[in-house]
């Protein structure tokens, strides 16, 4: 059997970090999985068409179940191709707030994951164009760049956001997080930048380091609690792999809490009723799924352009040749983060603005010229689980993220909407407006404006939450990531964050993975 002394399963956000960093060790022999196939789209490369991304061969294309606060399922689009999602996001650079990783270590028992631990590790990661230090690097893999075109809707957006009052901000991952401004981009000279362009890329010519794709783990090997491989289909065909010294799983939320539970690792009893003989019985694999939900409210426009005027050949050859225009734009080009209740420790709500129409995950393709804002909760007390629908490693799991079971999340999201409402009739974003468009009006009462929102909620795309970090009965890994109960054995990915980050996770996910390879590094050197 062929053996490595490292397996990684999933080069997304996190796999790509850590298969670049532990070979930088020429001593370890790593294996990068990936159940997707090259990232070799144009689609891909080019930051406004990531939607068009969805439902195809680069995406995991998983539905919750019908969501009893919605009355529907939610689709959910995941990564499935080199890069993982952040091939297929829209690339906004957020960190989130201090307030995120300090809760991580004093409620959750998570030593070494406060926001003082973390920051250098999201600085090590960053090659910003604009910011510097002490809190923003500048030699990191990972490019980060003001967007090389900002439409002049998103921007009114912005002045109006202030009339309102926000403050406007220029970092949103600088001292206070609070304010309106345009976001930061992942891209480099107007191209995406992925973790597979960040990390993987630059690490592929080295002998101790191969990457396998179209390769779907199905399990890992245990001897006894000791993880010492993985079984995987390499396009269809089942091979196994051994890992000297670790397995460590990077499958994302959904993926990596499944493998566990396929491998014999999770709740006893869920396991039992799938036929799956219990290795390690870990109540917590698969709790605590949550996601950051978004509701839009959208105008059409007059006086000005559309995103989708510009996808046109012409636009297109003009990209291609400068890198530069409004292909370059990433839609969610602007935004803000503001409290929804006094005495919040920290924002419970993130807008995002785009200068287009984009709702339904932006599978609706736009009839008329049109600006969306959606209002984002990134304060949730709502929590969902995730259970194996079979013991057959290709049937897709159960996901359940329940949306607004808490009370509180639904009306957080009814009070961030009333303000976008605000905003649209607020200072130079008014003369753009033309008429709402979704909602048709906006002088609704608390029940239409309640039944708008059932209707028109959609995922933010950031589930976290389901092999959660601590020292409570539910953790599933410790503060090494190191999977209870388990020896060889991590996960590495948005699962293991008990609480998620309020903002975008694709940054905290690669901060994670540059934390974690400093923690594997160390144990090699250890043993």
């Amino acid at each position: 059997m062929e053996s490595f002394d490292y397996v990684i399963v999933g080069a997304g956000s996190a796999g790509c970090v850590l298969a670049a960093r532990l070979t930088e060790d020429s001593s370890a022999k790593v294996l990068l999985l990936e159940a997707g196939g090259e990232d070799d789209a144009d689609e891909i490369h080019i930051p406004v068409t990531f939607s068009s991304l969805f439902k195809t061969g680069y995406d995991w294309n998983y539905e919750t179940v019908e969501q009893k606060h919605l009355g529907r399922p939610a689709y959910w689009p995941r990564g499935k191709v080199l890069g993982g999602c952040s091939s297929i996001n829209a690339m906004i650079y957020i960190r989130g707030n201090r307030a995120d990783y300090d809760g991580w270590r004093d409620s959750f028992g998570a030593e070494g994951w406060g926001y003082d631990d973390v920051l250098p590790y999201f600085i090590r990661a960053e090659r910003n164009t604009r910011l510097g230090g002490p809190l923003h690097g500048t030699s990191g893999p990972l490019h980060v760049e003001d967007r090389r075109f900002t439409h002049e809707l998103s921007q009114a957006w912005v002045d109006s956001a202030v009339t309102w009052g926000l403050k406007p901000t220029d970092d949103f991952n600088g001292a206070s997080q609070e304010g309106a401004g345009l976001y930061q981009v992942t891209c480099h000279r107007g191209r995406r930048w992925s973790t597979a362009d960040a990390y993987l890329r630059p690490a592929l010519s080295r002998p101790n380091l191969t990457v396998r794709t179209h390769a779907q783990v199905t399990g890992v090997t245990l001897a006894g609690t000791r993880a010492v491989g993985v079984s995987y289909l390499d396009r269809g065909v089942a091979r196994e792999v051994r890992a000297d010294a670790e397995v460590i799983l990077a499958g994302g939320a959904i993926n990596s809490p499944q493998l566990l539970m396929l491998s014999g690792i999770g709740p006893a009893e869920h396991l039992r009723e799938h036929g799956i003989d219990v290795a390690v019985a870990l109540p917590g694999v698969g709790e605590n799924l949550h996601d950051h939900p978004a509701a839009p409210v959208i105008w059409t426009t007059r006086d000005t352009t559309d995103l989708v005027e510009f996808g046109t050949l012409f636009g297109l050859l003009k990209y291609k040749a400068t890198q530069r225009g409004p292909l370059t734009s990433n839609v969610g080009e602007a935004g803000g983060f503001m409290s929804t209740l006094d005495g919040l420790p920290a924002p419970n709500m993130q807008f995002h603005v785009a200068p287009t129409l984009f709702y339904d995950n932006g599978l609706r393709e736009p009839t008329v010229n049109g600006f969306t804002s959606a209002a984002t909760l990134v304060e949730v007390h709502s929590r969902g689980r995730l259970r194996l629908r079979s013991g057959h490693p290709l049937w897709r799991p159960e996901l359940d993220p329940a949306y607004y079971a808490e009370p509180a999340d639904f009306e957080a999201m009814l009070a961030g909407l009333r303000v976008l409402m605000e905003i649209g009739s607020t200072g130079p974003l008014a003369r753009f407006l033309d008429r709402p468009f979704l909602p048709e009006r906006l002088d609704l009462d608390d029940d239409a404006l309640a039944e708008h929102t059932r209707r028109w909620t959609q995922t933010l795309y950031h589930p976290v939450g389901t092999c959660a970090m601590g020292t409570d009965e539910l953790a599933v890994v410790d503060t090494e990531l190191r999977v209870h109960g388990v020896e060889g054995l991590r996960v590495v990915d948005a699962s293991v964050m008990p609480v998620v980050p309020r903002g975008n996770t694709n940054a905290p996910t690669i901060m994670l993975a540059e934390k974690a390879a400093d923690l594997i590094t160390a144990s090699r050197a250890g043993r």
